[in-house]
């Protein structure tokens, strides 16, 4: 395995671990425990942060000339993460309302 195929398996782990995360952070928002759900929030972020980086670091010398071989592997690590991305923002919505009518707004 090469660097560049660990670099994408890290993408996929680190974004799955987030996904995992996030919805633990949901699970317990319904059942109304709002302080493990940020734990998870937080935990889901820094998963996602790790992935980010590497597929920054991927981009950044790519730019600076730096040429890959496009896979279908690099392709499904993109897909995971951004997947992982917008799952993630929208529990994160979602723990707030259940929070926020849990105390009565909303």
């Amino acid at each position: 395995m090469d660097g560049t195929e660990l670099e994408v398996f890290k993408i996929i782990a680190s974004s799955g671990d987030s996904r995992g995360a996030a919805f633990e952070a949901l699970k317990a928002a319904r059942k109304r425990d709002f302080e493990k759900a940020r734990q998870k929030l937080v935990e889901a972020k820094e998963k996602i942060n790790a992935a980010h980086m590497i597929q920054t670091k991927i981009i950044t010398e790519e730019a600076q000339g730096e040429k890959r071989e496009l896979t279908l592997l690099m392709v499904h690590a993109q897909d995971h993460l951004m997947s992982t991305l917008l799952a993630r923002d929208l529990i994160e919505e979602m723990v707030h309302i259940l929070e926020d009518s849990n105390n009565g707004g909303c």
